[in-house]
Formats: C-alpha cells, structure tokens, sequence
C-alpha cells in the first residue's frame, strides 16, 4: 500500500491537476511549485499546454516529503535526499544514513517532548491540589 492511499480515500487516477494535488495534499500551487523549483520534487510531466499533471508516484513523493517536514528535517537535506534519489541505487547507503541522522534527532525531540509533558504533569497536579480539585 502507498503512503497516499493510507491517508487518502480517493480513488486515485493517472494525472492530476495542480489544484487537485493541493487539494489532496493541503499543500497550496505556490508551495508545490516551490518543491518543484528547488529539486525537491522530482520532474514533473506537463500537458500539450504546460499544464503540470502529477501522478500517483508524485502524490507518494509528497506524502513522504510531508513526513519529513514533520520530523523537523531540513529544506536543504531534503533536496539532498530527494537529489540521492534521482542519482540512483548506488546512493541507498547515503540515503539511510540521513533517515538515520532525522531518526536521531525525532528521537531526541520526543525524548524532550515527554520530559515537558512530565513537567506539565506536575504542575497540573499541583494546581489541581491548591484548588481544592482533584489530581490528573
């Protein structure tokens, strides 16, 4: 199963428009656009028109691309990443070592994150005490 059709219902197509990958993704034209500009997207194919028309390996890309931005990754590491990419098989050991560096860093971040939660915990509990209420 592809990233896309865990989070999307649609039935999906061979192409699709601009507006429809901004409406699918959440992401605006300008930003998909961007990605596009600064390598982050791979080549995307155009109509007789010029028209962009993405396909559903594209919306895979984007939903990947998504999660990386969640993991609080770089702009620049993931032009990086999605350079190794397009370089081929030969960089599968490149681009491990980056997931793993990002895996690094999201597991310090939670790490953080659960001691800020353990301190709100304790706060909670203590006003909770003072004004008469009970505990969490």
């Amino acid at each position: 199963m592809s990233l896309i059709e865990s989070t999307t219902p649609q039935v999906r197509k061979d192409r699709y428009t601009i507006s429809e990958v901004a409406a699918l993704t959440g992401l605006s034209a300008h930003t998909l656009r961007w990605y596009e500009r600064i390598g982050l997207m791979p080549h995307v194919d155009r109509s007789h028109t010029g028209q962009r028309r993405f396909t559903g390996r594209d919306l895979d890309w984007l939903a990947f691309v998504g999660k990386l931005r969640l993991t609080g990754m770089s702009v620049a590491d993931m032009v990086r990443y999605a350079e190794l990419v397009r370089e081929g098989a030969h960089t599968h050991a490149e681009r491990r070592a980056l997931l793993e560096t990002t895996r690094r860093d999201v597991l310090t971040r939670i790490a953080e994150l659960q001691d800020t939660l353990a301190v709100l915990d304790l706060k909670i509990d203590h006003y909770g005490t003072v004004c008469g209420g009970s505990t969490s």
